[in-house]
């Protein structure tokens, strides 16, 4: 026994790198480090530079760890692991990172006329043969999705039902077709902006809206296993979690950036941490790639002219990194969607069912709900992304990106204040570039554009000069902003959040003569601040 001993030890010792505890505690996320002391067990993402090999396999096992999934849109693994075998992990020269598998959660009568929606419908463009993948709480059998839910599967238990009732109401405004509101008997009618795409339902968020990183990894990873079976083109992140690491290491932003490297467009919620100030995007909002939205109030009018940021929605530029975030904004607050009956969210907010009198004029069982936050915003987007991809088939997630938000509205009040009717707390937001990006969603000045992105979209990063007290976004010659005069910083985010002709940002001493970008308790206080839905909004 003792022999054999002898032999395991040299055999692990072999893959494990000569490394100062430094550079080893360095390749561990500070929420792990206060467990490296600790006699329990972990479920951590271990990431590699290479696919792991079958000796980095059994030298996790040889750690005590037991190896749950591994994952091949990046090089990664789930592992359960001893805590005090944490610090051995990071020492094995293949492995980069290792973080936990985090919990995280889930972020229209009147929307598409908002968002410029009708005028698609008029020449044909619905989505139609487009496949657009919610990652989120699943999909319910609702009739005005009828048949086009073409693919069901659950990552977070074996039920694909929607138990929560978050994935459903997203799914209605990406799709719904309005058939339960449609008619004689009809006052109005809940209709999605993209009434013809194909739903790939990824379940990923319990019955209370609970989920993982590794559940949102896997789900990622088959929707471009499915990309050309099902034609998914978009995938759709209603969710989202505090941002503990850089994106270059975060999991979730890696997973992300493999879907966008497969030609897939990944539009994201912000977050509803905006009262809390600047730079609280959720994760994986903060991926530079992805499409990340605000939220905006609608005010219940079909015009774009009274509408408002709704103070919830979170705001950038992004914690850690200082990628320029949100991208763009759309509408997201007191918006109706579709119902999943039973559900834990319309049993948590009853009065969010849309009783029939408010749209039939017969006593008809209600099939709408009405939710807030960007996790509403988000789909709105989404179908905008297959609309122009119905259109123009060859787009590329880059080109998506970079029109929808130099098309999108630069038209804004300086600032508006919200009053929360609970509290009495009254908030004050500036309409800047890290409240409100390249302005609101256009979807009919987008599919009046032409202009290809030649090279990645990523989101900028900015600068402060302590000096001058303003924040400046700093262009990358490896990006298509700032290529050309089409591309110009100014042209795609506009005079309204730069200061006209350069590349300062209007208003920003307000941003940084705070605590808030620079110091992680201001803005995420503990680990349970996620990016939720709301089921009351604002007016």
């Amino acid at each position: 026994m003792k022999q054999r001993f002898r032999v395991l030890a040299l055999f692990t010792g072999g893959l494990l790198a000569s490394v100062p505890a430094s550079a080893q505690l360095s390749k561990i996320a500070p929420d792990l480090l206060s467990l490296l002391n600790f006699n329990l067990s972990a479920n951590v993402i271990v990431q590699y530079q290479a696919p792991p090999s079958s000796l980095d396999i059994l030298t996790l096992e040889l750690l005590g760890g037991v190896v749950q999934q591994t994952f091949s849109a990046f090089p990664a693994a789930l592992v359960q692991l001893p805590a005090v075998n944490l610090l051995a992990v990071a020492g094995i020269t293949n492995v980069v990172y290792v973080s936990p598998d985090r919990s995280l959660a889930g972020m229209l009568d009147n929307t598409p006329q908002t968002v410029n929606a009708p005028a698609a419908w008029q020449v044909g463009l619905t989505g139609e043969g487009i496949g657009v993948a919610v990652i989120d709480s699943g999909i319910a059998n609702h009739p005005d999705l009828q048949s086009r839910v073409v693919y069901h599967q659950s990552f977070n238990g074996s039920s694909t039902a929607d138990l929560y009732g978050h994935g459903t109401h997203v799914a209605g405004i990406i799709g719904g077709n309005g058939a339960s509101s449609t008619g004689s008997n009809y006052t109005r009618t809940f209709k999605g902006i993209a009434p013809g795409v194909k739903l790939i339902d990824l379940r990923v968020l319990d019955q209370n809206g609970a989920g993982s990183d590794s559940m949102v990894i896997a789900a990622i990873q088959q929707a471009i296993a499915l990309k050309n079976k099902y034609n998914i083109r978009v995938i759709n992140l209603s969710l989202g979690r505090a941002v503990y690491e850089s994106y270059h290491l975060d999991p979730l932003c890696r997973a992300v950036q493999a879907a966008w490297k497969a030609g897939i467009t990944v539009v994201v919620a912000a977050g509803n941490l905006g009262r809390n100030g600047y730079a609280t995007i959720t994760a994986p909002g903060n991926t530079p790639e992805a499409i990340t939205v605000g939220a905006m109030k609608n005010m219940g009018t079909p015009g774009r002219d009274d509408d408002r940021i709704a103070s919830y929605s979170s705001k950038g530029p992004s914690f850690i990194d200082l990628v320029a975030k949100p991208d763009l904004v759309a509408p997201g607050n007191l918006t109706n969607s579709l119902l999943a009956s039973g559900s834990t969210l319309s049993a948590q907010y009853p009065a969010n069912i849309l009783p029939s009198s408010y749209y039939s004029t017969t006593n008809v069982p209600s099939e709408y709900f009405r939710l807030s936050g960007t996790s509403m915003a988000t789909p709105v987007v989404s179908a905008a992304a297959a609309i122009l991809l119905q259109k123009s088939p060859s787009l590329t997630p880059d080109t998506i990106k970079a029109r929808l938000m130099k098309t999108a509205s630069k038209s804004f009040p300086a600032y508006s204040t919200a009053t929360d009717p609970t509290t009495g707390v009254t908030y004050t937001d500036t309409y800047d570039l890290f409240t409100v990006g390249a302005g609101y969603l256009d979807i009919n000045a987008a599919l009046s554009n032409s202009d290809v992105a030649g090279k990645p979209a990523v989101s900028p990063l900015v600068s402060y000069n302590a000096g001058a007290n303003s924040a400046y976004v700093v262009t990358d010659s490896s990006a298509v902003w700032g290529t050309s005069a089409v591309w110009g910083t100014s042209a795609v985010w506009g005079t309204t959040v730069l200061v006209n002709g350069t590349s300062a940002v209007w208003g920003t001493s307000a941003v940084w003569g705070t605590s808030a970008v620079w110091g992680t308790s201001a803005v995420w206080g503990t680990s349970a601040v996620w990016g939720t839905t709301s089921g009351y909004g604002e007016n």
